[in-house]
């Protein structure tokens, strides 16, 4: 099991960055990838990146690619979603998540942290 602690949100000026990060304890050695998601008022939750626990492979939502990178520190247990160029639209609760391996579920463990960004 791995335990996820979300930290990082706020509220920024549109074209503003921020750095999302997602403290992970527990299994995460096990974890086959990390990722990040996010739901905005009243929408379904969306993906927006992942990264491959060991190789550091990553993958970002075409909706988002360009402004959002992500990364990880395998010292720390820590898993980054860099924003730049923020928009209104990206204000969303954003989401870090497991996924124990290839095609699993996701494992969601944290409360998210709050990005809300004002035109």
């Amino acid at each position: 099991q791995v335990q996820l602690v979300e930290s990082g949100g706020g509220l920024v000026q549109a074209g503003g960055s921020l750095r999302l990060s997602c403290a992970a304890s527990g299994r995460t050695f096990s974890s086959h990838a990390m990722g990040w998601f996010r739901q905005a008022p009243g929408k379904e939750r969306e993906f927006v990146a992942r990264i491959t626990w060991s190789g550091g492979y990553t993958y970002v939502a075409d909706s988002v690619k360009g402004r959002f990178t992500i990364s990880r520190d395998k010292v720390k247990n820590t898993v980054y979603l860099h924003i730049d160029s923020l928009k209104p639209e990206d204000t969303a609760v954003y989401y870090c998540a497991a996924q124990p391996s290839y095609g699993s579920d996701w494992h969601y463990g944290g409360q998210g942290t709050q990005v809300t960004v004002s035109s």
